[in-house]
């Protein structure tokens, strides 16, 4: 690999990522990144391309044009490849396994991995993250409340012992206590060593805690600055936080 073309905390980068849904243009030559250890956010209204973005960074959909490199290195096609290589997905609408326990859900997250005694460590740190899902740790996953089910898919996540990890609209149909507790554990994540992308249709909320950020609107980054810049920004905060 060659050093240079890894900029000195660069983690992860998108270049001129385009993503088709058939004839649908769904992403329109995309550039961004995220240095090591940041929450880089990123905001938009529905239906600008935000969850396609984290589908294709995490290898689910194609990428039709652009690149996206992981420490300077290409991302591999694959989805299992990515995981294994560090990055993982929390979707939206958390998409549990909803027939499994939450025990049998942590362990899907750590299909790729054969170290026993560091998976069951890592299932014991999910619980000190959320001590409910231990209470829980037998009962079907859909049987859980929306904060839970997050919860646990959240730590799904984490059972992948990512490096990156992409949080796709984590507050979606959450009540506002819970919201607020969830985005605490995502600042505690990113302290504990962390890197995190996060997309986010609560513009205040995800400006609130991320270091930079990047607007999508229509396919496209329209604008990209500090969180606390884009927060004041008069345009920003007519379209994305609702003011007058």
């Amino acid at each position: 690999m060659n050093p240079g073309a890894n900029p000195p905390g660069r983690c992860l980068e998108v270049k001129g990522l385009h993503v088709h849904y058939g004839s649908i243009h769904a992403l329109h030559g995309a550039d961004l990144h995220v240095d090591r250890g940041e929450i880089v956010c990123v905001v938009g209204a529905n239906g600008a391309g935000k969850s396609t973005l984290m589908w294709a960074i995490a290898g689910v959909l194609p990428l039709t044009g652009g690149s996206i490199a992981l420490n300077g290195a290409p991302l591999p096609a694959r989805a299992h490849e990515i995981v294994t290589l560090g990055v993982c997905l929390v979707p939206e609408r958390r998409r549990l396994f909803t027939a499994l326990s939450v025990r049998e859900n942590l362990i899907m997250g750590a299909v790729r991995r054969t170290d026993r005694d560091g998976i069951a460590l890592d299932m014991e740190k999910c619980f000190e993250l959320y001590p409910v899902l231990k209470e829980r740790i037998d009962q079907r996953s859909g049987t859980l409340s929306g904060g839970e089910q997050q919860m646990l898919a959240v730590s799904r996540a984490l059972m992948g012992r990512p490096s990156v990890l992409l949080l796709d609209e984590p507050s979606l149909g959450l009540a506002p206590l819970v919201t607020d507790a969830l985005f605490d554990t995502i600042l505690r994540i990113r302290d504990e060593g962390v890197t995190v992308l996060l997309v986010e249709q609560n513009a205040l909320l995800a400006l609130d805690i991320g270091d930079r950020g990047y607007v999508l609107q229509t396919g496209e980054i329209i604008k990209s600055a500090p969180c606390a810049e884009l927060a004041e920004d008069p345009l920003i905060r007519r379209a994305y936080l609702g003011e007058e």
